[in-house]
């Protein structure tokens, strides 16, 4: 590569578990079951004489309302169990959580592994996370300065393009040589240029 900038490749199965989206939609569906019951009380009681063949007697204020807490207990723990099926979680999951969620995840990798760990501060990480359809570019601090966002593009572009194919391993492929291309017109290779992170691809 014709750069004194170094590309470090990072490949995740998920970037996050979405705990806490499968508990927001737990508690959302909880919520509207209830509040359902709670508009039209007398459907639902009808209903519950019904399938008691009109042998239950009539529920107290209090039992009306532990049946009804009742109910929202079983849809919850009913959802969160569906929502255990992790493809189920993520197409529920809002495009901008998922998007922000890849981008922490790249900037904690990229302060552990990449960040200040070449002598010009010429580093930049190419993270993917895979069941996320996500990449991100985190470039150290010299690279930064003289590359904006925009430019890693048609890196980005290329690369979850390959990607939606089915084809992750040529996806990086290209975006590191676009990379590589941007790289080369702001930091050419000087003929001090030690190799100070690793070359090979990364999967965690």
């Amino acid at each position: 590569m014709h750069t004194s900038g170094e590309i470090v490749a990072v490949v995740a199965a998920q970037s996050n578990d979405y705990d806490d989206v499968a508990l927001v939609w737990a508690s959302v569906v909880a919520f509207l079951a209830m509040s359902v019951i709670a508009l039209f009380p007398e459907f639902y009681q009808g209903l519950y004489y019904r399938i008691s063949g009109g042998w239950g007697h009539e529920l107290t204020a209090n039992q009306w309302l532990g049946t009804v807490i009742a109910i929202g207990v079983i849809k919850w723990i009913g959802m969160w169990l569906i929502l255990l099926w992790r493809p189920l979680r993520l197409w529920l999951t809002p495009r901008a959580i998922l998007a922000g969620r890849v981008r922490a995840r790249a900037v904690d990798l990229f302060k552990v592994g990449t960040e200040a760990k070449t002598l010009g501060r010429t580093g930049v990480l190419l993270y993917l996370s895979l069941r996320e359809h996500r990449a991100d570019i985190v470039a150290d601090q010299a690279i930064a300065a003289k590359v904006s966002p925009e430019i890693w593009g048609d890196a980005m572009a290329a690369l979850i393009d390959h990607v939606r194919a089915g084809r992750p391993g040529d996806g990086m492929a290209e975006a590191i040589r676009q990379m590589g291309v941007v790289l080369a017109e702001h930091f050419p290779r000087g003929s001090d240029n030690p190799n100070e992170l690793p070359d090979r691809l990364i999967e965690i």
